[in-house]
């Protein structure tokens, strides 16, 4: 995903750039979009960089030590979920480093978009296959959940650490892959002409392969889920919902919300009103790309609200972390007790 407003407020240039497939600037609007002579004007201003700077001066640490935390329960347990969890978040660095930093800040706000078109393409790539990414292996969390519940002697027979681990480096490659046809993805902002052939199926591409294929089958997976608890609960047996199943559901239920404006503003886009010349539909996917960039983000807070085993790890980890800073401000030559001292004879056993 491009974040398409890193360019958008200035007058209208003398010329126009020509397109990605050989569009030229002579061509008169046609079909249906409407004919609007001046560029839409960027309503929000600073408010997205100020938002993104926040966002990442937050999000990125929350997530490396989401990450450490993942780390140690996943060897510790040695649990498929934790290996996805772990995956996941470090999807969504990722996606906070390659869009939100290089693309957004860097390409858009520090240099003002003088990059040389090479470059910018190459990036779409990285950021195409981070959001692949990031979606698809919480696909893996949801089937390996439907599996453990619907079908746990399947799950058991057939679960590893080392197959979990095959999983997701196919769909890192796969994602990879996926985002090669990106290169030719053109900017919603320099859309002065009605989309092309290969703008369309592009855009396409980009809604179904992030959104509506992945939410098929979490609505598919989930209801399946939700369906078995209940009859559980219907037998008279105490359903029991683990931490996993309630963190798979928490995951799936906020992807689903936060990025479902940017889909429908790309799609109104396409065949209402265009982003370059409607000022509301440029406010709207501001907007909408600021929604589904905290997607990368509030994961932290879920799993701390849900796992009880989390929440430990990270004051574990922060607990480790803050020792060495505490011993090494201590002046030389203390000698520090230590934490468990060993258990002593009672007074006057000493004989």
């Amino acid at each position: 995903m491009t974040l398409e407003g890193r360019e958008a407020a200035g007058p209208p240039r003398a010329t126009l750039l020509p397109t990605a497939n050989g569009s030229g600037p002579s061509q008169e609007l046609e079909g249906h979009w409407p004919e609007i002579p001046e560029r839409s004007p960027c309503v929000a201003g600073v408010i997205p960089v100020i938002y993104y700077s926040i966002l990442l001066g937050l999000g990125l640490p929350v997530n490396l030590l989401t990450t450490v935390a993942l780390t140690r329960l996943a060897t510790r347990t040695r649990k498929p979920s934790y290996y996805y969890l772990l995956a996941l978040t470090a999807s969504d660095i990722v996606t906070q480093v390659v869009i939100v930093f290089v693309g957004f800040l860097l390409q858009g706000a520090v240099l003002a978009r003088q990059v040389p078109q090479a470059v910018v393409r190459s990036a779409n790539i990285l950021e195409f296959a981070a959001n692949h990414a990031s979606v698809w292996i919480a696909v893996l969390l949801t089937v390996d959940r439907y599996s453990a519940l619907c079908h746990p002697l399947h799950h058991r027979a057939t679960s590893s650490p080392g197959r979990t681990r095959r999983a997701i480096a196919t769909v890192l490659g796969a994602a990879l892959l996926t985002g090669i046809p990106f290169y030719w993805w053109l900017d919603v902002w320099r859309d002065a002409e009605p989309p092309s052939m290969l703008d369309e199926v592009l855009k396409w591409a980009h809604c179904l392969t992030v959104y509506f294929i992945p939410c098929g089958v979490f609505l598919v997976t989930n209801s399946a889920i939700v369906c078995r608890l209940r009859r559980k609960s219907q037998s008279g047996l105490r359903p029991h919902v683990g931490k996993s199943t309630a963190i798979l559901l928490g995951v799936t239920t906020l992807f689903a919300l936060l990025w479902a404006p940017r889909i429908f503003v790309m799609l109104y886009h396409l065949y209402v009103a265009p982003v370059h010349r409607d000022w509301r539909v440029h406010l709207a996917l501001d907007v909408a790309n600021m929604a589904a960039m905290l997607n990368t983000a509030v994961n932290f807070g879920l799993y701390c609200f849900v796992s009880k085993t989390f929440r430990a790890t990270i004051r574990e980890v922060v607990h480790d972390a803050h020792l060495p800073c505490t011993l090494g401000s201590r002046p030389e030559g203390t000698v520090v007790d230590p934490a468990l001292k060993p258990p002593g004879l009672p007074k006057g056993a000493e004989r």
